[in-house]
């Protein structure tokens, strides 16, 4: 009780810390408008569907598992509702060998009252999975098309039920649309190249008014631009306009997204937008239709392309909606991982536990040479450019060897601050990457780890106590980065670097940050 008590206080106590009831820098700001990036995280290559009054995301998750499905009742606030798969059951996801491989890109979509998603893996191939409810159970991965250099599809079914999948290659480029079985589960055959353009990629399928759209992101992530291609026909021959560019504006390549309507007939397109250490964040933008094509963002030099928006007013959906976010704190209280979590690679499910010491998450340590290659290291999508995430830590399973804590990391750059096991004395210490910063002898059952977070200032530093209170500066400051298609993260850690030997229990885990937070 003790321990819920102290959990929920903190977490109030961070969620009003701005004087602000929830609202921060960007997201919703309670007053009927939305500061972009509406999601200020990385939630890279979103796809995003409307079912009835609901709204659903998905997005790339490349070497995390698994896939997290999200829901939203007005386009703005969202919440995960569900995970597609814990774990891609191919070579090298066991061993730390696929960084930057996994999902890439995947779709959503929601056919014969069930959702379907697709996404290529650029070694494996092509995978699908299904399920009645977005909360899932989802079924296991299903393997369409085994073949190496695939990226991007996104399944269509048309108005008499049949179904097409359309994709591109990876390095982008070309589109190729195939036939797609009734089950969902086969292409019938080679596929049709209908567009070859500048990394092209990405492609969303769409029917309207007699017209098929393929809505495709050009140019690449860091520079690129929105293309739409139309045609009465869905094989083409297309006609193309380019509906979204950086313009004046500071959103650097806003492109690969989703159109999405609203019941009364109004048109948004979600976008990511390529913002350093912070990944792919994630934008909206009005849409407007012109000669039947969409007008995206707003046309400030009148040349006839949109450009993004910085502050707009919420789309117009009726209802009283709590201001919400993607999950973040866990108490570890419950059955099951807060579905904000994501294993570095495949984990090892024998070597973690929240039944073994309940209300805790324990991380047996597996061997590994270093912090790059340890298995079950969790981690979560950093939200914001500053915050703070703490933890606490039971020491008392510890063995020589071992190394647990908190973690910071993104492509090859890495960050630890954690506690390690010598000769029988526990250390707290520093790592980047690979290499020990600090450290200090301890005398505790237990330990708090802190890390506050200033990523566009490059000024991250970590902390520790030892009894909550008091918190010690501990190591130099450190720049984050992204890497391997994903934005930094946070995580914990555990880790044996000459045996299998040890255990470190998490009490607890909360994240505050300089966005909008919704009370559990």
């Amino acid at each position: 009780m003790k321990k819920t008590l102290f959990f929920l206080l903190c977490t109030a106590l961070q969620i009003s810390v701005s004087g602000q009831s929830r609202t921060g820098s960007w997201g919703d700001q309670a007053n009927g408008t939305y500061i972009n990036p509406l999601l200020n995280a990385d939630y890279s290559d979103p796809d995003v569907i409307r079912v009835d009054n609901k709204y659903y995301m998905v997005c790339s998750e490349f070497h995390f598992m698994g896939m997290p499905v999200l829901e939203s009742d007005d386009m703005i606030n969202w919440k995960i509702v569900g995970k597609v798969y814990e774990n891609i059951s191919f070579p090298g996801y066991d061993t730390n060998e696929k960084y930057g491989r996994g999902s890439w890109a995947p779709s959503i979509r929601f056919h014969e009252n069930k959702f379907w998603i697709y996404f290529c893996t650029p070694d494996e191939g092509l995978f699908m999975s299904s399920s009645s409810k977005a909360e899932g159970p989802w079924e296991p991965l299903v393997l369409v098309k085994g073949i190496a250099g695939w990226e991007d599809p996104c399944p269509f079914w048309d108005d008499n039920g049949t179904g097409y999948l359309g994709h591109s290659k990876v390095g982008a480029g070309p589109i190729i649309i195939h036939k797609l079985s009734p089950d969902g589960k086969q292409l019938l055959d080679d596929g049709v190249t209908v567009y070859t353009g500048p990394v092209a990629e990405g492609t969303k399928i769409h029917k309207l008014n007699g017209y098929y759209y393929l809505s495709i992101p050009e140019g690449g992530v860091e520079r690129g631009w929105q293309t739409i291609l139309r045609s009465k026909t869905i094989f083409g021959p297309f006609e193309k306009k380019v509906v979204l560019e950086k313009g004046s504006t500071s959103i650097n390549g806003p492109h690969q997204g989703s159109l999405v309507d609203t019941p009364n007939g109004e048109w948004w397109f979600y976008h990511f937008q390529s913002d350093g250490a912070m990944g792919r964040v994630v934008h909206l933008q009005p849409v407007t239709w012109q000669d039947g094509w969409p007008v995206v963002g707003v046309d400030i030099d009148r040349n006839g392309i949109g450009e993004p928006v910085y502050v707009w007013k919420k789309p117009d959906i009726k209802g009283d909606f709590k201001i919400t976010a993607p999950q973040t704190d866990d108490d570890f209280n419950l059955s099951s991982l807060g579905l904000q979590w994501q294993w570095n690679h495949n984990p090892v499910n024998s070597h973690w536990s929240l039944t073994e010491k309940p209300g805790m998450l324990m991380l047996k340590a597996l061997k590994a040479e270093n912090f790059t290659k340890a298995r079950n290291t969790l981690t979560q999508k950093v939200m914001g450019t500053t915050g703070e995430a703490v933890t606490e830590m039971d020491l008392t399973g510890f063995a020589d060897g071992q190394k647990a804590g908190l973690c910071s990391m993104g492509g090859r750059n890495t960050s630890l601050l954690g506690v390690i096991r010598k000769g029988g004395q526990l250390y707290v210490f520093t790592e980047k990457n690979g290499k020990t910063t600090g450290e200090k002898i301890i005398k505790s059952k237990r330990i708090y780890l802190k890390v506050q977070l200033d990523i566009k200032g490059a000024k991250n530093q970590f902390f520790f106590s030892l009894d909550n209170k008091q918190f010690n500066q501990f190591g130099e400051s450190f720049t984050t980065y992204a890497g391997y298609w994903k934005g930094t993260r946070v995580g914990l850690f555990s880790f044996n670097e000459t045996n299998e030997n040890g255990s470190a229990a998490f009490n607890w885990f909360t994240y505050n940050y300089d966005g909008p937070k919704g009370i559990k």
